[in-house]
């Protein structure tokens, strides 16, 4: 039988785990990576399969965010693990499913044409951020929010004030990153074929509220949800809506 992969909240942790799909139902989750820390907040959750056939996680670091720096926590961290929920072959540290730390609140994984991952993730106060990610690299957080010149710590690829932003899902097209935002409401169009970044371009601006999850369709079109249900905006009649947008 072919299986889903999900990441999903608990009341003691956020885990990992398969369903079987049977072509018209999925059955019972299976836990295959337990003890991501858990929150009212701050949860990551984003999943996504990588060029080399193992599954790549975002989390947060659930309202704690000494939890980012600190290897052994699952929290704040992108995770690398194979498909039984084991640390991949090749991770930074050894016997670790850790990928990647210092991260606040990943909510996009995406890998671009050359099998490069980018994530985006929600800043505090100041700037929310699309990063270029790189095993072992160290994103700054708590330490530092957004681009800080700081040698011991990966700059972001673009930062954003955190009223244009609130970044959730993540897809990339050609050499395009498309990039939701809930509060700011729109859609970030961003270049990332070079060393510094084309635009960012905004879309849909205030056209549709709160956005979520762009995903690559089929037919090449793109696929985004609004979140315009969750207490923190004003719903149209029709919310929420999945919307198709024609790239060209």
């Amino acid at each position: 039988p072919k299986k889903a992969f999900v990441y999903y909240t608990t009341p003691t942790d956020n885990r990992i785990a398969t369903m079987a799909w049977d072509g018209s139902k999925l059955g019972a989750p299976s836990s295959i990576l337990t003890g991501i820390p858990a929150a009212q907040i701050h949860n990551g959750g984003r999943i996504t399969f990588g060029p080399d056939g193992h599954l790549y996680a975002g989390t947060g670091d659930a309202g704690q965010s000494d939890r980012a720096q600190d290897v052994r926590n699952l929290g704040g961290k992108i995770l690398r693990i194979t498909t039984t929920g084991k640390p991949a072959p090749g991770n930074p540290f050894p016997g670790s499913p850790v990928w990647s730390l210092g991260h606040r609140n990943v909510q996009g994984l995406a890998f671009d044409s050359k099998g490069q991952l980018w994530n985006s993730e929600f800043g505090q106060n100041l700037h929310d951020e699309l990063n270029l990610v790189t095993k072992g690299s160290n994103y700054g957080w708590p330490v530092h929010e957004g681009i800080a010149n700081d040698p011991k710590y990966a700059d972001p690829y673009v930062q954003w004030p955190t009223s244009e932003a609130s970044p959730s899902g993540l897809a990339i097209v050609g050499d395009w990153a498309y990039m939701a935002a809930l509060r700011g409401r729109r859609l970030w169009q961003i270049g990332i074929a070079g060393a510094k970044p084309v635009g960012p371009n905004p879309l849909l601006v205030g056209e549709y509220g709160r956005l979520r999850t762009p995903t690559l369709a089929p037919d090449g079109s793109l696929w985004l949800t609004t979140s315009n249900t969750d207490g923190r905006a004003n719903p149209a009649p029709d919310d929420d809506r999945i919307l198709q947008l024609t790239l060209s």
